[in-house]
């Protein structure tokens, strides 16, 4: 585990690959049904002009330079990481061809060993994940569901517009198109008007659902959302450090040691940003929270059967 902790994803790629792997985030130009009038116009509340991919690039081989800047030595590898909006999501079989034909493209790449896929769990049809299903067959993937929260109350304030069982069926059927795609559930931690326990169900219902993975984050405030304009209005509050580390303990310690943490913290665009504001520094954010696990003596897995 990492540092004794969690079951990392920098842990679990080394076993997978041998060495170190780094994502390369890309932007396939896609968009959402709740984005193009589909379900909604106004998107999720709290999602940015960029649909969560605010560190996305374009372009593959531009994307790599910056990245393998950061590498000091050895092999190269990298993940293709379709970050965002929703990655799986065309509204024409046309459109759907065209996305797979992107994922087959940057398999091409020697380099690329794998891809990620962002998406939503009620936008992926039949067809494009009996596709996903084939690519898994030769190469590493992981699809990565936009869960959020398990509170229907707050699932409508975000306008999410999927039901948990839309979660857990998305689950259900890519594992029974290929069991070796790699589940990961996104969860996020200070929604509005929630409770500790409803955070705790969040994660003891992706637990339920059997995902492979687990990413949460802490709600960021951006600029130019509707969630900036609540936020604004005094309509609540973001959650302060120690707060936010106390539940994030109490969570590693429920989820079972098997389960990828692939992320505990997030970092929203500094010019972007309105709060919180101690987010911003990540290095700062990374230390004090392995220092309150060191503290406490949490780690994953604790309080599982």
């Amino acid at each position: 585990m990492d540092k004794g902790f969690f079951y990392s994803a920098n842990e679990y790629y080394k076993e997978l690959f041998g060495c170190k792997v780094y994502k390369i985030a890309l932007n396939l130009g896609t968009t959402c049904p709740t984005r193009d009038g589909t379900k909604d116009r106004r998107g999720c509340i709290f999602c940015s002009n960029a649909g969560s991919g605010d560190f996305a690039f374009s372009d593959l081989e531009r994307a790599k330079s910056l990245v393998s800047k950061k590498i000091k030595s050895g092999e190269k590898k990298y993940l293709a990481y379709f970050q965002s909006f929703t990655n799986t999501y065309g509204k024409t079989p046309e459109e759907e061809k065209k996305l797979v034909e992107k994922y087959k493209a940057v398999l091409e790449d020697k380099e690329i060993v794998g891809i990620v896929i962002g998406t939503r769990p009620d936008s992926i049809s039949d067809w494009i994940l009996a596709e996903i299903g084939k690519i898994a067959e030769k190469h590493y993937v992981s699809i990565e569901l936009g869960f959020q929260t398990s509170n229907v109350k707050t699932s409508e304030y975000i306008r999410r517009h999927f039901s948990n069982q839309d979660y857990f069926d998305a689950i259900k059927r890519i594992k029974a198109t290929n069991q070796n795609i790699h589940v990961v559930t996104h969860l996020i931690f200070g929604l509005p008007f929630e409770t500790e326990n409803d955070m705790l169900d969040s994660v003891k219902t992706a637990i339920k659902a059997q995902t492979d993975g687990i990413k949460i984050a802490l709600l960021h405030v951006l600029k130019n959302t509707d969630l900036a304009t609540d936020f604004q209005q005094g309509k609540f509050s973001t959650m302060d450090k120690e707060e936010y580390f106390e539940i994030l303990g109490k969570a590693l310690s429920i989820i079972p040691k098997n389960i990828v943490i692939h992320r505990l913290t997030g970092d929203g665009p500094k010019n972007q940003l309105i709060a919180p504001l101690w987010t911003a520094n990540k290095k700062d954010v990374m230390n004090s929270m392995n220092n309150f696990f060191s503290d406490n003596g949490i780690f994953q897995g604790s309080l599982g059967k």
